[in-house]
């Protein structure tokens, strides 16, 4: 019987601590470790609390949303620009995003963040090479005036 105690492995790991357990648990008793009175012996404090009544917390600081479109997707539509406005291009030029910012039709930033799409309106006198997104109809129409849609 003793050599079999003597050739069993000794356990090394220990068991965590449970906190508030009973004397017997290592971490029992009356205050369990967390010290004496005050907030933070009797529950957990919110993530979010800031340590005083007066000052709000973060997520009360950050703006809201207000009004009619607060539940509408922040995705915005296009900028949309009318064919007829296309003829402001020379014949045979392509259409780019870069070159009707430099005509003046659109502004860079609000174009590169949204997109442009060019929508049916009024007539297409010129034969041009476009490689920004068109409707259906305006393919149509620069096609059958001998231009190109490139997507």
């Amino acid at each position: 019987m003793a050599n079999f105690l003597t050739n069993t492995p000794k356990n090394t790991a220990k068991s965590q601590k449970r906190l508030g357990r009973g004397y017997g648990s290592g971490k029992g008793g009356h205050t369990s470790g967390r010290g004496q009175k005050g907030q933070k012996t009797r529950k957990k404090i919110p993530l979010l609390f800031t340590g005083t009544k007066t000052k709000k917390s973060l997520i009360q600081r950050l703006p809201k949303l207000r009004g009619k479109g607060k539940f509408k997707s922040l995705n915005t539509k296009p900028l949309i620009i009318q064919l007829n406005e296309l003829n402001k291009f020379k014949p045979g030029s392509e259409v780019t995003l870069e070159a009707m910012v430099q005509i003046g039709l659109i502004k860079h930033e609000p174009a590169r963040k949204r997109g442009v799409k060019i929508l049916n309106q009024g007539q297409l006198t010129k034969k041009l090479q476009v490689l920004v997104p068109v409707s259906q109809s305006v393919k149509e129409k620069i096609e059958a005036i001998g231009g190109e849609v490139i997507t």
